[in-house]
């Protein structure tokens, strides 16, 4: 009778447990992902990023993103890429309930907290951990979620930025086809050139067929003020470089009217006027040279590459004539 007993108990510890796995199983099997509501990027007003305590805050005027509190103009890309996150937001997996959120980079020393609002209205709030192995998907958990979840995409870096690399680094730009004079002046050289219509003679045409003869044909080229021809490819590379500058970083701790005396300056007369200054560098070894253009408002830095692309030798830019080729050519063979 007693062993018939513990057959009726251990069988029902069967019956039970088996319920119990079969609905933890269930469970897994048909958890519900969360509804993350659509929204528009156009109406996102204010993104926060913030890592170990330190906030990243961008705000939206006038069309144009802006670093809070200084006001520093802010990488239209950079901006994109995370408004596109906002938008795109989709989960594709339950990943864990565990609360284990090291293994994710999802703890406080790792994690990266993104924020987007809507006016006043949060409408994003969630924290980043790294990319899953398969880097198409990336750790995240929701706020006022303790659980982990796969998202789509690969978006950490997107997020993992400084105010530094979030600042709009465009300090000159302008359509190259705009720019009608440019002026340079080099230690005490100073040149000036101005775009003119230039004709070119149609070849002559064959004596039994006069009327076959091609049009003249204008074509652009830079010459000086006494009409000396400048050597066009190194003025359009020139201005293409110019015409979409970007520096290396700003100089914040000083305004553009400290400082003076520049090395190399550029004027450029078109729709507008740009100018560039260049000047010495802070330091005898340093690999970077500061400058001031009037497309920035603030002084900044352009690498050791930049500065010697941008700063040639007026006496250059000038073509030479076959007298100066003769003569430059003599003195090399002496």
């Amino acid at each position: 009778m007693k062993i018939k007993k513990e057959y009726i108990i251990l069988l029902l510890v069967i019956i039970a447990l088996s319920v119990y796995l079969a609905m933890r199983s269930t469970d897994r099997t048909h958890y519900q992902l969360p509804e993350l509501t659509g929204l528009e990027r156009g109406k996102i007003t204010k993104i926060e990023i913030s890592k170990e305590g330190a906030a990243i805050v961008l705000k939206k005027k006038d069309n144009q993103w802006y670093l809070e509190p200084k006001g520093y103009l802010a990488d239209t890309g950079k901006i994109d890429g995370m408004l596109a996150v906002f938008e795109n937001l989709s989960l594709a997996a339950l990943v864990s309930e565990s609360k284990d959120y090291q293994r994710y980079d999802l703890h406080p020393a790792r994690r990266i907290t993104a924020k987007g609002w809507q006016g006043d209205a949060l409408i994003r709030n969630l924290d980043i951990g790294k990319a899953a192995p398969s880097f198409r998907h990336t750790f995240v958990k929701l706020a006022d979620d303790s659980r982990v979840y796969h998202a789509n995409d690969n978006f950490r870096s997107k997020f993992e930025q400084t105010p530094d690399s979030l600042r709009d680094r465009g300090v000159l730009s302008f359509k190259t086809g705009d720019i009608q004079a440019v002026q340079i002046k080099k230690d005490q050289v100073f040149i000036e050139l101005v775009r003119n219509e230039v004709s070119i003679e149609p070849a002559a045409s064959q004596p039994e067929k006069p009327e076959t003869a091609p049009p003249a044909t204008v074509k652009f080229e830079w010459q000086d003020r006494n009409g000396k021809k400048g050597n066009d490819q190194i003025l359009n590379r020139l201005l293409t470089t110019l015409g979409s500058l970007k520096c290396s970083g700003y100089i914040d701790d000083r305004n553009k009217e400290a400082f003076t005396k520049p090395i190399y300056t550029v004027k450029l007369n078109g729709i507008q006027e740009h100018q560039l200054e260049i000047f010495a560098r802070l330091e005898k070894d340093a690999e970077h040279y500061p400058a001031v253009s009037s497309g920035s408002d603030y002084p900044f830095l352009l690498s050791d590459k930049q500065a010697q692309q941008i700063m040639q030798d007026p006496a250059e830019i000038l073509a030479k004539s076959e007298t100066d080729k003769k003569t430059s050519e003599a003195q090399k063979s002496e």
